[in-house]
Parts: structure tokens; C-alpha cells; sequence
């Protein structure tokens, strides 16, 4: 069985998560190629480097687009979605991602899914790093994905209606049913868009797992904190245990 394994030492993000299965070894080319079946031209680039935090080596992903403020509903992105040349897991994963976004939020806003307005995460860098997550993913051709615990970090944070609390209302929402660990550093270490791509591609939540290691990714985020804010993924084999063997 091969096993994706999301060790979230400092949190999650979307762009930390393209930077981490990157840094699996994928190719960037074959990445590039198929996050281009978006068809979206010339509306986004992506700026893949590697980079040292603390001491320990990883790729560093900025998503870089044109647009400044753009409001889209549900139904645009998946219009955006459903017109690329993507292939299916890929599409249906991601609209499931935007699902689970609009749900977070019309509730905390008490709306509804059609009304809600993506202006933080419908920009073309969140449909960027929402389908990018799982493209990667597919091209890792895993049979299982487990993450640990998830840390939200604590404090405020600024965002379009003011100053939240952090885990912000929408990223809690997102987070039901998934084991977090709040107060872990000063700061948003995990975004709306992090949160929803793992609770949905993820099959359970473990912090102790047996596997045998095949790869190791680092990702590095953008932010600072007291603590290296990396997202580390581990590519995996678990073996059946064979009962006949001495």
C-alpha cells in the first residue's frame, strides 16, 4: 500500500502544499503542464524555488497572478473547473475543496452557498493552489493519505471584514470532525484553503503511523514564525504483515 503521510509540524496552506509534494520529487515540468489545462492563459504564474528555513532544505512555491480583487461565486470556479482540460479525480477533488470552503463560510456569515462571495480564496491563486494539491496528489498515485493533528496557531489576524480571532471563524468551520492543536504559535499557521484540501483529500487523522519511508518533502512557507514554518510530507510503503514468516 503507498501511503501519503501530511506530518503538519507548523500548519497548512495551499501554496505549502504545492511546495511539499513538489519537493516529493515530482516533476516540475509534468506539474506545470497539467496545472496549464486550467487554460487560464497568462492570469497566473507559478515560482517554484528552493529555499533554506532553519537550517533544513525545501521548495517554496509562490503562486504570482494578475488579477486585484476579483468576486466570484461557487458556480464560477466551477465553471473554470469543469471547462479545463484537467482529467476527473482532478476536477472532482477540487470542486469537493470549494464545496467544503462555501459551506464554512455561508455559515459563518449566515448565508447561503450561491450568495457567497469568494473574494479572499475565489481569487485565481486559490484555484490555483486548490487544483494544483491535487493534481500532485494524483500524480503520486497513493492508495491511502493520512495527515496528523492539525495545528491553527492563535492570536488575531486581518482579513477583508476586519480583525478575526485565529483559527479564523471560516478555517474552524472547515476543520470539524478533524483532531487540531490550538495555541500552538502566534499567528495563522493554517489558511481556509489548507484546511479544506486536507480534511477533504485526507482518508484519517493519525499521529502515529508505521510505515516504511520512501521519500521525504519539505515545504516552506511564506510566513515567520518562532518555529520553522515547514509542512512536511512523507511518501510511504506499508507493508502487509505476512503471518508465515519467522
Amino acid at each position: 500500500e503507498r501511503i501519503l503521510y501530511f506530518d503538519i509540524v507548523n500548519g497548512i496552506s495551499g501554496d505549502m502544499t504545492i511546495a511539499t509534494l513538489l519537493d516529493l520529487g515530482i516533476s516540475k515540468e509534468v506539474f506545470l503542464e497539467e496545472i496549464n489545462k486550467l487554460n487560464l492563459g497568462d492570469e497566473f504564474n507559478i515560482n517554484i524555488q528552493e529555499e533554506n528555513e532553519n537550517g533544513i532544505v525545501g521548495t517554496k512555491v509562490e503562486v504570482i497572478t494578475k488579477e486585484v480583487n476579483a468576486h466570484r461565486h461557487l458556480s464560477d470556479i466551477y465553471e473554470i473547473i469543469d471547462k479545463s482540460s484537467l482529467n476527473e479525480y482532478v476536477k472532482e477533488n477540487a470542486k469537493k475543496i470549494f464545496m467544503v470552503i462555501a459551506e464554512a463560510e455561508a455559515k459563518v456569515h449566515g448565508t447561503t452557498i450561491d450568495k457567497i462571495h469568494f473574494h479572499e480564496v475565489g481569487a485565481i491563486d486559490s484555484i490555483v493552489d486548490v487544483v494544483s494539491a491535487c493534481i500532485l496528489v494524483d500524480l503520486l498515485c497513493v492508495d491511502k493519505i493520512y495527515a496528523t493533528t492539525v495545528p491553527v496557531g492563535s492570536g488575531f489576524v486581518k482579513c477583508d471584514h476586519g480583525i478575526m480571532p485565529v483559527p479564523a471563524p471560516a478555517t474552524i468551520e472547515i476543520l470539524k470532525d478533524v483532531p487540531i492543536k490550538l495555541n500552538t504559535v502566534k499567528g495563522e499557521c493554517t489558511t481556509p484553503t489548507g484546511a479544506a484540501i486536507i480534511k477533504t483529500l485526507c482518508d484519517d487523522f493519525v499521529d502515529v503511523l508505521e510505515l516504511e519511508v520512501k521519500q521525504i518533502g519539505y515545504g516552506i512557507g511564506h510566513k515567520k514564525f518562532e518555529i520553522p514554518n515547514i509542512l512536511r510530507t512523507v511518501l510511504g510503503v506499508k507493508k502487509k504483515k505476512n503471518l508465515y514468516m519467522r
